[in-house]
């Protein structure tokens, strides 16, 4: 494994415009898209679905792509099998990564990084669809998601420092506690224990619990649920989710107000007003 590897994976069949992606072939994980709604699944079912150095630099591009998708307005994101992701694969990561110097090291860990900021920077609402082992890298990715759907099996685990690292990886310590508080945050970063699916709904990390057999139709009709909507709209609501944690009251009052203005500039609102003056239901179409 060379240093620089982590840093250059590129996937080769990227759309060059970076606009139409429902048509994306993906390589190191599977990828369709239908009705608006895109779907990634991490699929190693028989390692419980772990991450490579080249899917999380394909994911990482492919969510940077995102931005400018102009079919593609929800994201879910789930696991082949019964689990979601169980992290770093050993033999392929955490092996070579014992063997890198501090500049290949520092390379991996911005990579892995830069998955979650592209994450919270495309503008589409990601699902995630969480069943069985959501642990290490998998558990941050779910983090990193708008929307969470487990099942009473689901074990969640940010177990970093039960292999000797910090339990502020990929921006986990700055993410968790605003889910589910610090004190609860600083119990599963410093133990690394698991977190069964219905801990992980009483302390809000899951919007809900589903059945193993209806979590993945229930994740997609939350997505079709969402693609229907006002698309522009939404896409708001999730930047000033983000740009929010970084103002005070007052700043986030004035920002809130110069988006609810743009948003009243689109054609959905005037849609939505004239549908309800006729007693219609709105039909959005993202402008």
């Amino acid at each position: 494994m060379s240093a620089s590897r982590p840093a250059t994976a590129e996937p080769e069949t990227l759309p060059a415009d970076r606009v139409h992606l429902a048509g994306y072939l993906a390589r190191h994980f599977k990828y369709g898209a239908a009705g608006g709604v895109a779907t990634i699944t991490l699929n190693r079912p028989e390692k419980k679905n772990p991450l490579t150095f080249e899917s999380y630099a394909e994911l990482r591009d492919l969510f940077r792509a995102m931005l400018k998708a102009d079919d593609i307005t929800v994201i879910v994101i789930t696991g082949a099998g019964e689990n979601f992701c169980s992290g770093g694969d050993v033999k392929e990561i955490i092996g070579p990564l014992t063997t890198l110097d501090m500049p290949a090291l520092l390379d991996f860990t911005r990579m892995t990084g830069d998955v979650i900021k592209a994450m919270r920077a495309c503008p589409q609402p990601i699902v995630a669809a969480i069943d069985g082992v959501c642990v290490g890298a998998g558990a941050v990715l779910a983090l990193a998601s708008d929307l969470r759907l487990g099942t009473s099996r689901s074990k969640t685990a940010f177990l970093f420092t039960r292999v000797g690292l910090a339990g502020c990886d990929m921006g986990t310590c700055a993410l968790l506690p605003r889910v589910i508080g610090q004190g609860r945050a600083a119990e599963l970063l410093y133990l690394g224990r698991s977190m069964g699916g219905d801990e992980a709904e009483r302390w809000g990390f899951f919007n809900r619990l589903c059945t193993p057999e209806m979590l993945q139709g229930e994740a997609q009709a939350m997505a079709a649920q969402l693609a229907a909507g006002p698309t522009f709209a939404h896409a708001m609501t999730k930047r000033m989710l983000h740009q929010e944690w970084n103002m005070g009251v007052d700043e986030a009052i004035e920002a809130e107000a110069q988006a609810q203005a743009i948003c009243m500039m689109t054609n959905d609102f005037h849609r939505a007003y004239n549908a309800i003056i006729e007693k219609q239901v709105p039909h959005f179409e993202g402008n």
